[in-house]
């Protein structure tokens, strides 16, 4: 009963009732609730609950997906959360979730919102390293994060 009231006490726990329902019911839950429900605080701008949902996960030893992680980047760079975009990436570097497209671009489009060219042009180079392809996205968003800083011949 430990870790469902644990889950239960959450912040996200009354946004997303069929959690804290499963958590009260000792109902596993999986990586497609805990995806969905990170998917839901993305929609709603609630990047700290995704991000705590997300942590929550691995702490109770849900399996992180590629799924899980996007959904989670994608809700930190909608809330201009570079750092934790980027803490992000580097963690699931170390990982056995790999970093996609969709990682990259969403930590480097963060990195834009937050005016860090340095940090985006890295990642940039990070992503071409890890042997992921980047897209009309990668390139805009590296190009529009040196062009906010006045940087656009480092792009």
């Amino acid at each position: 009963c430990e870790q469902s009231c644990e889950w239960q006490k959450a912040p996200w726990s009354e946004k997303f009732p069929d959690c804290a329902f499963c958590a009260y019911q000792q109902v596993e839950l999986d990586t497609t609730t805990c995806s969905a429900a990170i998917s839901a605080c993305e929609k709603d701008g609630e990047w700290e609950e995704a991000f705590h949902l997300f942590s929550e996960m691995a702490r109770s030893k849900v399996k992180l997906d590629k799924i899980s992680l996007n959904a989670v980047m994608s809700t930190c760079e909608k809330g201009g959360r570079w750092e934790k975009a980027v803490r992000l990436l580097s963690d699931s570097m170390q990982s056995k979730v790999e970093p996609d497209r969709i990682t990259f671009n969403a930590a480097i489009s963060a990195c834009e919102k937050g005016s860090e060219w340095k940090i985006a042009l890295h990642l940039f180079s990070m992503m071409a390293g890890s042997g992921v392809e980047a897209s009309k996205i990668t390139f805009h968003a590296t190009i529009a994060a040196c062009a906010k800083r006045g940087k656009w011949e480092k792009a």
